[in-house]
């Protein structure tokens, strides 16, 4: 009798066990670390022969407006930051500066360039979301035109929500080089480590078809997430549908009430089967993300990469769109920025400027440029825009033509949503040049070196006479002791030829 209930009991605790942490059966635990591909390398460097992104469109460079014709300039907040990692790694895989303009130049985004760096903010004040701080410099590449930064800080939590998330990983053939496959199974890593028992994992795959390699596994196994995460090998066709649709249900499944419920996509982007062009998934997740669902995309690899399905996933998703060149990126991500990476503290945000024709003749919003809005849309809550996390900062910049009498500067509105919520909140705030004129410094100078790097990479018009040197030269002539992304940067953008 003794000896069956001890049965049942084990029988029991295993059955429990399983239900809240079940992994699918698995042949591929055993392995090795996957090379890189001969056709992905060349001479040690990426192979700049193939297309970057088959469907990657060329910017259409935002003009300058009278204000006098129209003084309203509204767009999507951004905070993606795959456009400078990306420019990173080929850096540092030795690309000359004409290499990287002919290969991605059309894929670095100029915002993503400047918002990937932290500058010195205002953080929120009196209950509010959002702390604003704005500032009026000479503009290094036009003497007679003025520089406008405007930064908008999000305040990190108290303390951290429970975590309900699937990793919706590829192990299409595509995957199987050492920058994909291995560099994310290291990636998801930083995120394991971080997690606990209140947090809940899932591992869905996808290749010809779609996999449960784990289902609704504490968080604080991080041994048993990352020994299932540590199995998988590529091979296959990229049927991103059918993983879409799985990791959704499961997303579901384990959905928390106030919780931070999330998908995590990782790949190359190369999808082949099933929803394959930008229109058809744009329009599946678009109409998933009403249900509370989001979904942040890591991009991997070169070659065959797919940055417009990367960005459309993450941008229709409510997500943020990273690309990863290496564990520095990783460690990042899902340490230093953790919280910003997973919480989400405004949805659908928009900025709305409308300039004083008294005081500004004539504006350029300085990249953004596909997340131009319409005048009306702003005021439209039915309209997607734009996530921001915890902790995080959106930096924007203008290109002014000042009046003679610039006093009252411009009126800035910033509509959002909490998360959970359908109706939008607006902060207003009046900005007048009195008050933000300033001289520039290691940060402004920074920013506008990162704005002119985005202007010749997109032969803009309105930066023909600049060139690499003066980059160079708004960088040099600072130090950034505190803050090794920016010391990078500069070792970076001074070897570059």
């Amino acid at each position: 009798m003794k000896k069956s209930i001890l049965t049942v009991s084990l029988f029991l605790a295993a059955a429990i066990a399983l239900a809240s942490c079940s992994a699918a059966p698995s042949n591929d635990i055993s392995g090795h670390m996957i090379a890189p591909s001969e056709n992905e390398l060349h001479d040690g460097l990426i192979d700049i022969s193939g297309n970057f992104d088959p469907e990657a469109k060329k910017l259409a460079e935002n003009r300058f407006e009278k204000t006098s014709e129209h003084a309203v300039s509204t767009f999507s907040a951004d905070v993606d930051t795959a456009s400078y990692s990306l420019m990173r790694r080929l850096i540092k895989n030795g690309y000359t500066f004409d290499e990287l303009k002919a290969t991605a130049g059309d894929a670095i985004r100029t915002e993503e360039l400047v918002n990937y760096f932290g500058y010195s903010y205002k953080k929120p004040e009196n209950g509010e979301l959002f702390g604003v701080s704005a500032r009026l410099l000479p503009c290094p590449w036009n003497g007679q035109t003025s520089l406008l930064t405007l930064g908008l800080q999000t305040e990190e939590p108290a303390g951290k929500a429970d975590n309900n998330l699937v990793f919706l990983i590829d192990v299409s053939g595509s995957m199987n080089s050492e920058d994909k496959l291995p560099l994310l199974q290291r990636t998801f890593s930083y995120l394991t480590s971080n997690l606990d028992e209140n947090d809940t994992v899932s591992i869905v795959t996808y290749a010809s078809g779609e996999r449960v390699v784990l289902e609704g596994c504490a968080g604080n196994k991080a041994e048993m997430i990352q020994k299932a995460i540590d199995s998988l090998r590529a091979n296959g066709a990229t049927n991103g549908e059918a993983g879409l649709k799985k990791a959704y249900e499961l997303a579901e499944k384990y959905y928390k009430r106030n919780g931070n419920n999330r998908i995590i996509l990782a790949s190359d982007g190369d999808l082949n089967v099933g929803m394959s062009s930008v229109g058809e998934i744009e329009d599946f997740v678009a109409e998933k993300r009403g249900q509370g669902v989001y979904i942040s995309v890591l991009g991997f690899g070169y070659g065959n990469y797919r940055d417009s399905i990367m960005e459309t996933i993450a941008d229709k998703g409510n997500g943020v769109y990273y690309y990863i060149d290496g564990e520095e990126e990783a460690e990042k991500i899902f340490g230093a920025d953790l919280l910003s990476t997973l919480y989400t503290v405004a949805n659908d945000v928009k900025l709305q400027i409308t300039f004083d024709p008294e005081s500004v003749t004539e504006y350029r919003l300085i990249g953004y440029e596909n997340r131009i809005m319409s005048e009306s849309d702003f005021k439209n809550d039915t309209k997607d825009a734009g996530e921001l996390g915890a902790g995080h900062a959106v930096t924007v910049c203008y290109e002014l033509r000042l009046g003679e009498n610039a006093e009252k500067l411009f009126d800035l509105s910033v509509r959002y949503k909490k998360p959970g919520e359908e109706k939008s909140n607006q902060n207003d705030y009046t900005v007048t040049a009195e008050e933000i004129r300033s001289e520039p410094d290691a940060d402004s100078d920074l920013i506008a070196a990162l704005c002119e790097l985005g202007m010749l990479l997109h032969d803009s018009e309105y930066g023909k006479n600049l060139t690499l040197d003066d980059v160079k030269g708004l960088i040099d002539k600072h130090e950034y002791p505190d803050d090794g992304y920016k010391t990078q940067f500069k070792t970076l953008i001074s070897g570059l030829k």
